[in-house]
């Protein structure tokens, strides 16, 4: 019984010592309006003991910036007499529509793989499943092909130096938004990580949403699906009858 009691004991001692994180963004509510380019998000905050007071050890900080899931067509292209053409396609279920890593280190040099996987620590970690059976290694493919288009078009990064830790007490982070993020409510994630193992974590959120006409014409799109179809192919037809007019006048 006594063992018990002194396990016990030191199993809560143990979690004291553990820090705590007070996490906090610049802006929690980004607002996309005609001529949107993009904007820039400040991550900061402090990492304090659970009184409140200084951590006093070496902690490494990884932030992790997720936008909302949706299901992603990825499209093969195959060289056929010389044109390019759309080959195999590959449906992911639920694929983050932004995806941003930043951490005080290297991601290899904070933690090992297994828990780089569980929290999904950077790009080669994120887990994405496409829909159907495939074996490990065309799986891995896939999902490589998909994290490198993603890349490519600026929504999915990483940068192995982007937090500044000051004093082992504030951290911060900037990770830009481009002018393509979907709207939706993003999750920012921070962990604090000490000898390889997450010792404390904390969850803000963004929100990126259409203000203006954009927002007008998203909600009527939304609310009235087949009407705005009805329309947007009566403007199709309009403007293709009117460009056959200006070029029978020419």
């Amino acid at each position: 019984m006594k063992r018990l009691f002194l396990l016990l004991a030191l199993i809560l001692l143990g979690a004291a010592r553990d820090p705590i994180l007070v996490p906090e963004i610049s802006q929690h509510e980004v607002q996309v309006r005609q001529g949107f380019r993009g904007t820039e998000l400040l991550l900061f905050g402090a990492i304090l003991t659970p009184e409140g007071a200084r951590a006093g050890q070496d902690y490494d900080i990884v932030v992790v910036l997720k936008g909302p899931t949706q299901s992603i067509v990825l499209r093969e292209k195959q060289r056929l007499a010389g044109i390019w053409v759309n080959a195999e396609s590959v449906e992911f279920r639920s694929a983050p529509t932004f995806f941003a890593v930043a951490s005080s280190r290297p991601i290899g040099k904070i933690v090992d793989d297994k828990t780089a996987a569980i929290y999904e620590l950077g790009l080669p970690w994120l887990q994405l499943s496409p829909i159907g059976s495939y074996d490990p290694k065309e799986q891995a493919r896939m999902s490589a092909g998909l994290v490198d288009l993603m890349t490519r078009e600026g929504l999915y990064k990483q940068d192995s130096k982007g937090v500044k830790v000051s004093e082992q007490v504030l951290y911060q982070a900037r990770i830009a938004l481009p002018s393509s993020v979907q709207t939706g409510t993003y999750t920012a994630e921070t962990f604090a990580i000490s000898k390889g193992r997450v010792v404390a974590s904390a969850i803000s959120h963004v929100v990126v949403r259409k203000q203006g006409f954009e927002r007008a014409v998203a909600d009527f799109s939304q609310d009235y699906g087949f009407l705005y179809g009805l329309l947007a192919v009566l403007l199709s037809v309009g403007m293709g009858f009117l460009a056959g007019r200006l070029f029978a006048l020419v």
